[in-house]
């Protein structure tokens, strides 16, 4: 046995800090050296590399296989962290940068749509009819390609080309207006914001209102001959007809909007009918009464003729939004398009989920498809648990499985294959064996650990196993364990 040895074996034994101390003694500018030299000079940077990799040897002695040249794993261990190290100081660096950049915009007192808005329309109107229509399809009507494809009787390639250049034409037409903004930025901004919604209920509205008013050119001759009719029988077939126009258009119409908006609406006419009702009843008892349409005044008996036309239509509208006719059967496509939607919705709320508490997220959620996302929300868990926790338990732990399994589990079978069967002493040894470059801040989750330190129910064959350094929330996430024949669960 080496000096090294028997000083490693003191500590890893005894906890010896003399015996730790000589070898930070005897391997300390090596360390620090070779960290310097990769992370290009930087001193500080290099100390905490120093420091994190004698930490890591304090940590990892009792684990340390025998006959083990510690110069060697001294030096590769810190260019493996050395690496991370300039890595991560990059990433914080971008961050930083572009931190600083969206603080810019920040302060800018107009937002990017303020800008174009202003000068949108008039843009469009520039084009030739062919970009505006493909922008106004894209962005204003938000189909997708083969949509604008299909209207435009073109390809889908020939319509994603085309709404390209228009976008850049439509760039070109805002820059001479002092509007100037990026590809991206402008085609962003159109595609968030270009559309506002209606208000709820807006279109039943305008519908019949529309409609009635092109059908009163129709009936103008109609009309005409009433005029010869004494004042009370006017007033009657006047609001009768005006009914018997508007009713039958007002049911004709058939609901597509979501479920929530139909309520809406409901509850907003039957409001009114029930304000309108109550006056109709008012007026109504006067009559009732016994006074004739002689002592009755003229305002007072109009506006029980107008109140009587505006209770039938409005008894017409209640009744088509609440009938069974309201929602129509929808097609097979737009079953799947509204299913599609509401699970992407789902996923996209899970998703902000662990954007909002980034403690509760792991690094290998970058493993997960997007098959893997929609089964997590095949269920809607937020009703009963807002916070998504077990969602999320559910996503963290399949993540981690899909790395052991795809990445972990058969990295270690090839260089066990390639070292006879050894089980490796960091995790960096496994990186040469990736199907794919895997990202430092995933593998440091993971530690090696001899089998008889787990739980029996969790142990697989061999001595030694991979698993997570801790689970990101204990109460709902279990370990993971590779092993040379296996991973568990």
């Amino acid at each position: 046995m080496t000096d090294d040895e028997q000083l490693l074996r003191r500590y890893a034994d005894d906890r010896s800090e003399c015996a730790f101390g000589e070898l930070v003694n005897r391997y300390i500018d090596l360390v620090y050296s070779a960290a310097l030299r990769v992370v290009n000079g930087d001193a500080h940077l290099a100390q905490d590399v120093t420091q994190t990799v004698f930490i890591d040897l304090a940590r990892k002695a009792p684990s340390l296989p025998r006959g083990v040249v510690l110069a060697g794993w001294l030096h590769r261990h810190t260019c493996y962290k050395a690496s991370t190290a300039v890595r991560t100081e990059r990433r914080r660096r971008t961050r930083e940068q572009t931190a600083m950049q969206m603080r810019a915009l920040d302060d800018n007192a107009e937002s990017p749509w303020e800008r174009v808005a202003t000068y949108l329309d008039e843009g469009l109107n520039e084009l030739n009819s062919s970009d505006r229509h493909a922008l106004v399809l894209r962005f204003l009507k938000r189909q997708d390609f083969r949509a604008i494809g299909t209207a435009l009787g073109i390809s889908e390639d020939s319509a994603q080309k085309r709404v390209s250049r228009a976008l850049e034409k439509l760039r070109g037409v805002l820059s001479r207006r002092g509007v100037t903004l990026g590809a991206t930025s402008l085609a962003s901004a159109l595609a968030t914001q270009a559309v506002t919604a209606a208000p709820a209920g807006f279109a039943v509205t305008v519908t019949a209102t529309s409609l009635t008013a092109a059908a009163q050119t129709a009936t103008t001759l109609t009309l005409l001959k009433l005029m010869a009719i004494t004042k009370l029988q006017a007033g009657i077939l006047s609001a009768l007809i005006v009914a018997s126009i508007t009713a039958p258009l007002v049911i004709q119409y058939k609901a597509q909007g979501k479920l929530h908006d139909q309520n809406r609406a409901l509850q907003q006419q039957a409001d009114k009918l029930a304000k309108l009702q109550t006056e109709h009843d008012h007026l109504s008892n006067l009559l009732a009464r016994g006074e004739s349409t002689q002592t009755l005044p003229d305002e007072r008996f109009n506006e029980l003729l107008r109140l009587r036309g505006q209770v039938g239509l409005l008894q017409a509208a209640v009744k088509e939004l609440a009938g069974p006719k309201a929602n129509e059967p929808l097609s097979r496509e737009e079953v799947l398009t509204s299913m599609r939607q509401l699970y992407l919705d789902r996923v996209r709320r899970l998703k902000q989920s662990f954007a909002a508490n980034p403690d509760q997220a792991v690094p290998e959620l970058q493993y997960l498809t997007d098959q893997d996302w929609l089964e997590f929300v095949t269920y809607d868990h937020s009703r009963i648990e807002p916070e998504n926790s077990r969602a999320m338990s559910r996503a963290r732990k399949k993540a981690q499985i899909h790395f052991a399994k795809s990445e972990l589990g058969n990295a270690l079978q090839q260089y066990g294959k390639n070292n006879n069967g050894q089980f490796p002493t960091d995790l960096s040894q496994l990186e040469p064996y990736f199907k794919a470059p895997v990202d430092a801040s995933v593998l440091m989750g993971w530690q090696i650990v001899s089998t008889s330190s787990l739980p029996p129910e969790m142990r697989v064959a061999g001595d030694w196993v991979i698993t997570q350094k801790a689970p990101a929330n204990a109460d709902l996430n279990q370990r993971v364990v590779v092993g040379m024949k296996g991973v568990w669960p």
